[in-house]
């Protein structure tokens, strides 16, 4: 038990001085923020920084899946299972809520941070298990934008954690204050991005 409460507190420490410094900060900076004596207790609960960075973007998935398979049921329910706002509203309304009842305070910002690590690069994040509703809103609306030509259509939808990544940090941070803070807002900009007519 003493090691799992170990693990969750590096964990906590590591998404906190991540989204503070960066993903270079010292590992020992992370142990000693965790209460952890040792400045080994990083590699010996995630192996590397890899593997703490993997650690913290999977501690939260569970949560935020559940919720999103909840509001792909609804859409579905209500006809809507190819409706690219309500396709939108399931990726991205769990992710201002679901994080924040478990007592986050820095995870958006971890996310922007580490966007472009393999533990979250979209090639390979989406065929990971407990990833399943992630991957069906992306093919579904892969379909929903069909009037999109397909290589423009398959950029946006490889930008979009960038793009939602970097919103929801500024929406964490409370700045600039002309960021969005409403869901319905951020859905908003998400769905324009992606549906925009093409130039």
């Amino acid at each position: 038990m003493a090691s799992a409460d170990a693990r969750e507190r590096i964990i906590a420490a590591a998404e906190r001085l991540i989204a503070e410094h960066g993903p270079d900060v010292p590992l020992r900076d992370i142990a000693t923020a965790a209460g952890q004596r040792n400045n080994s207790a990083v590699q010996y609960h995630f192996g590397s920084r890899d593997g703490l960075i993997d650690a913290v973007a999977q501690h939260r998935i569970a949560d935020l899946e559940q919720h999103r398979l909840e509001l792909l049921t609804a859409s579905e329910a209500a006809g809507e299972a190819q409706d690219v706002r309500a396709l939108v509203s399931a990726l991205v309304v769990p992710m201002l809520t679901v994080p924040y009842e478990h007592g986050a305070t820095h995870y958006a910002r971890f996310l922007d941070r580490v966007r472009t690590h393999p533990a979250l690069a979209a090639d390979t994040n989406l065929d990971r298990a407990g990833r399943a509703a992630v991957r069906l809103i992306i093919m579904r609306l892969d379909r929903a934008l069909g009037d999109v030509p397909p290589a423009v259509r398959r950029r946006r939808l490889r930008v979009l954690p960038t793009v939602l990544f970097a919103l929801l940090a500024d929406r964490e941070r409370g700045l600039p204050h002309d960021a969005p803070h409403s869901a319905s807002e951020l859905v908003d900009l998400v769905v324009g991005m992606l549906t925009a007519p093409v130039s």
